[in-house]
């Protein structure tokens, strides 16, 4: 598949924002099954840019100011050629040894309702590891709700599991938390979908997880859409939480109150 994404956040403040960092993890890197044709980050304001590479290996710009602003606009724009890998991730960039992503942070800490779900995982689906995660993944998918207004973005796994609702973010954070407490390393996905009725304006990212299942490598579960991720998917930064995979992090100095806007299309090209 053909993708196009087409991505704007817009930043106004109240006054004059005298200092700015930003990471930006907005690019995505090729591997096996995605094949980045052509990506520009740009931005609307007299800022630097700074090309570079994080620990996990994501792309990254830093994003800074010199000066005083009163608001700017980072747009992306970029196509990527997609196959269909059943949910297997390969020949991906890696910085890290798998083990790494057993490590847990506050987003995706297991208190007694995790591991009890992934203690029932185990019983209902068996020894086989893969198996273990399909079934995590269908039973998040059904049993939770999604709901937007439900959480916040620094939510944790274990808050929206007690609420039984919440958006992909915390379907990724809880079926990470339970697949680290069954000793699978685990790590959050940020990335694109081409959803139903592709080139219709959405409202944010997605976001799904991989694990390192003995045997197999890597492989991609959205347990929000209770999917293996297809070439629908764009692929582009990792890390042990959403924090680590967040596509703009950072601060600033000054500027009051801050209005954002984002403005996203994923789509089939030909669509367009």
């Amino acid at each position: 598949m053909r993708i196009r994404v087409t991505y704007a956040t817009s930043y106004a403040y109240q006054s004059d924002a005298r200092h700015i960092l930003q990471v930006l993890r907005l690019t995505p890197r090729s591997h096996e099954g995605q094949h980045v044709a052509g990506w520009q980050v740009e931005t609307d304001a007299d800022v630097q840019l700074k090309a570079g590479e994080d620990a996990f290996g994501n792309l990254t710009h830093i994003l800074s100011t010199d000066r005083p602003v009163g608001g700017l606009t980072i747009t992306v724009r970029g196509e990527v050629r997609t196959v269909d890998m059943a949910g297997t991730v390969a020949r991906t960039t890696e910085r890290l040894p798998a083990g790494v992503f057993l490590r847990e942070t506050p987003l995706t800490h297991a208190d007694a309702a995790l591991t009890g779900l992934g203690e029932r995982v185990a019983r209902e689906a068996g020894d086989d590891p893969l198996s273990r995660m399909h079934a995590l993944m269908h039973l998040l998918h059904d049993e939770l709700a999604f709901d937007p207004r439900a959480t916040q973005v620094t939510g944790t796994a274990a808050e929206a599991l007690a609420l039984g609702r919440g958006v992909c973010q915390d379907f990724s954070h809880i079926f990470i938390a339970a697949a680290r407490s069954l000793g699978y390393p685990a790590r959050y996905v940020s990335g694109h979908l081409v959803r139903d009725g592709g080139g219709l304006a959405q409202e944010a990212g997605h976001a799904w997880a991989e694990v390192m299942v003995p045997g197999f490598g890597w492989i991609a579960f959205d347990p929000a859409n209770g999917i293996c991720p297809t070439d629908a998917y764009v692929r582009v930064a990792v890390g042990l939480d959403y924090l680590g995979a967040a596509p703009i992090r950072g601060a600033r100095t000054g500027g009051g109150e801050e209005t954002m806007v984002v403005s996203l299309t994923v789509a089939e090209a030909q669509q367009q």
